[in-house]
């Protein structure tokens, strides 16, 4: 590659690669120069068919799976539910309100505003539901504990003016009811929700399991259930993240922990690619998300966050199912990447502590 060699010519090469910066700095501009080199691969990478994986997308049957615990049965009882170490108890009616979710440890988070904790009916459901108390989510979405408020409003946007999107092109609810949600909410209502989970530590939750074969599993709540009694099967290439306490996944207890399967050698290739680019096949995740990955301005922190949900955006970069102005260099980056390349950069990025 050819070194530029003054702020002026930098900024062309800035320019060169179709990114807009104010100022530009001989760092960004390296990075950008990297990525002007890597955009005839983008080009290339639209006339590569690339098929969306289905078992990514989990969905959720409209009939009982045989093996789904109790936890997810209809149950009108007012009996109370718990958790281990949980502060409170709650009934099945009461942990499936999209409007007043379970806090079960609300020790661990400060007070939540009231468009987190309850959201506004009945067409802004709250924040808590889906990205739990704490901020950690679960696989099927996001976590946003870690992310600085920026991103998180800036993410919203995306999402209601129709930039942000499952690649998954039939109906995928986790990321539909997102959209759906965020085209009710009042802007003041965003930026205490932003503010709020950007305050809350980022915590991993994924344990990386490199195996040939997995224990078989069903779809379920848009997630995957190891089916109790079936035995186990080839893992092949797919990446498999289930809960360890399916049970405690269904009461939305927000120190569930969960376990991702995949190939043998991810691990190891994820980081080649993560740190090197793999001779040229992409640009180093360090480059952006900093040496530990966890963040720098403005690219956000992923360490450590839900492998199978990382996957889900890699594969939205790909499509081009994520393609605003911001989200171009990540465009570039998956552009020559395979699905199992996605898998392994997934499980690496997953395994290190935010």
């Amino acid at each position: 590659m050819r070194r530029v060699g003054s702020h002026s010519a930098r900024r062309l090469a800035c320019a060169g690669a179709g990114v807009r910066t104010a100022p530009c700095v001989p760092r960004a501009c390296k990075l950008l120069v990297m990525a002007a080199a890597l955009v005839s691969a983008l080009a290339a990478a639209a006339d590569v068919p690339f098929e969306v994986p289905a078992w990514a997308y989990p969905g959720s049957p409209a009939t009982t799976t045989p093996g789904t615990s109790a936890a997810a049965q209809p149950d009108t009882s007012a009996a109370l539910l718990h958790v281990p170490n949980g502060r409170a108890g709650y009934t099945r009616a009461q942990v499936a309100d999209l409007f007043a979710p379970p806090d079960w440890h609300p020790d661990e988070h400060p007070p939540m505003p009231e468009i987190v904790a309850r959201g506004r009916k009945p067409d802004v459901y709250a924040c808590a539901y889906c990205h739990l108390p704490n901020g950690l989510g679960r696989p099927e979405n996001a976590a946003l504990a870690g992310l600085s408020a920026q991103y998180i409003e800036q993410q919203v946007q995306d999402f209601a003016h129709h930039e942000r999107r499952s690649a998954w092109p039939g109906p995928y609810r986790p990321t539909d009811l997102m959209r759906t949600t965020v085209a009710s909410l009042d802007p003041l209502e965003v930026v205490d929700a932003a503010r709020y989970f950007a305050s809350l530590p980022m915590k991993r939750r994924a344990d990386i399991v490199e195996t040939d074969r997995v224990p078989v599993t069903h779809e379920a709540w848009f997630t995957h259930v190891v089916t109790a009694g079936a035995g186990d099967e080839p893992l092949g290439h797919r990446l498999i993240e289930v809960a360890v306490d399916q049970a405690r996944h269904e009461l939305r207890d927000s120190r569930t922990r969960y376990r991702a399967y995949v190939p043998v050698g991810s691990l190891a290739r994820g980081k080649t690619i993560a740190m090197t680019g793999a001779g040229g096949v992409t640009l180093t995740c360090m480059s952006c998300h900093g040496p530990q990955l966890r963040g720098v301005h403005p690219a956000p922190a992923i360490a450590g966050r839900s492998p199978s949900y990382l996957l889900r955006q890699l594969i939205a970069f790909r499509t081009g199912a994520r393609n605003t102005p911001r989200g171009q260099p990540m465009r570039l980056v998956v552009a020559r990447m395979t699905l199992d390349d996605m898998i392994a950069v997934s499980a690496y990025v997953a395994s290190l502590e935010p």
